[in-house]
């Protein structure tokens, strides 16, 4: 009975650090099919929301308003990552954007650096409870936010993308913006909301994460490169994908961590990406595409 109430425990540790990857993955995928290109940036919307939250929080603001504001912050990111780094290159092949995101991450991350300096920041949890007790498995309260945050932000997207007539308008400029655009859709406009809302999911992720990890500038490249690999196990592009993906990261990591070794908890995830890359390297609800010579 121990032991079944230890692996439970592991496995809800994994699945809340999993959702992280998850809705930061989503940022990816979101970026990935609206402009065809990755993003290396993601990761540091979670990190700029992380700070945004501090700022807030130490000038004396209440802990919900300081959530909105960094919210509210995390969408004027978004629309200006568009206009300065992905508008101009737009005509461009996807390798000088590519290194624009790169060179906007380090960017930022400089950026932060000099405002705030080097130490991680503490940042206060959402509920003071440290958690509850069920059946001998502890649930901490902090992974129980995140776990409904992310529930709640995968339902919506879906409600966004299969109800919504803006939804249908982003799928659209997705999977053909010459025939979006022909048919009278704003297609720069559905690009620069991709931008705002991914920011905003990056800022959320960050949000919920910087309790347990700590607010650091290295937050975000460590999250980014676990939400990239979940991309690709999951199918790269792929929404579900990118969900499924990133739980299945955080569980791989967890349990190995657990059992194996806790300073190699890394290694854990990119070696579950190795052997997808290695089998199937198309990823879980990937499909294979064949090339004629």
């Amino acid at each position: 009975m121990e032991f079944l109430a230890i692996n439970f425990q592991v496995l809800f540790a994994g699945l809340a650090l999993g959702s992280i990857y998850s809705l930061v993955a989503l940022g990816f995928v979101l970026i990935i099919r609206a402009t065809n290109v990755v993003n290396f940036a993601q990761g540091d919307f979670a990190m700029l929301g992380g700070f945004a939250m501090v700022a807030f929080m130490s000038g004396g603001m209440p802990y919900w308003l300081s959530i909105i504001l960094a919210l509210f912050v995390m969408g004027i990111v978004g629309m200006v990552f568009n206009l300065g780094v992905y508008y101009p290159l737009r005509h461009r092949s996807f390798l000088p954007v590519i290194i624009s995101t790169l060179g906007a991450s380090i960017f930022m991350q400089n950026t932060v650096l000099y405002f705030f300096g080097p130490q991680p920041k503490p940042m206060q949890r959402v509920f003071k409870t440290q958690g509850i007790e069920l059946g001998g498995v502890f649930m901490d309260t902090q992974y129980l936010v995140i776990l409904a945050v992310t529930a709640i932000a995968v339902g919506f997207q879906y409600f966004l993308f299969e109800h919504t007539l803006l939804g249908k308008k982003l799928q659209a400029t997705s999977q053909d913006k010459d025939m979006a655009r022909l048919v009278g859709i704003p297609v720069a406009s559905m690009i620069a909301f991709t931008f705002i809302y991914s920011a905003v999911l990056g800022g959320v992720a960050g949000i919920l994460v910087s309790p347990i990890l700590f607010v650091s500038i290295g937050m975000g490249s460590i999250i980014a490169l676990k939400a990239f690999s979940a991309t690709i196990i999951g199918g790269f592009g792929d929404v579900t994908g990118a969900i499924v993906g990133g739980l299945l990261l955080g569980v791989v990591e967890s349990f190995g961590a657990h059992y194996i070794s806790v300073p190699y908890k890394d290694a854990f995830a990119f070696l579950l990406l190795f052997i997808f890359l290695l089998f199937r390297p198309q990823g879980i609800f990937g499909e294979k595409i064949s090339e004629k010579a």
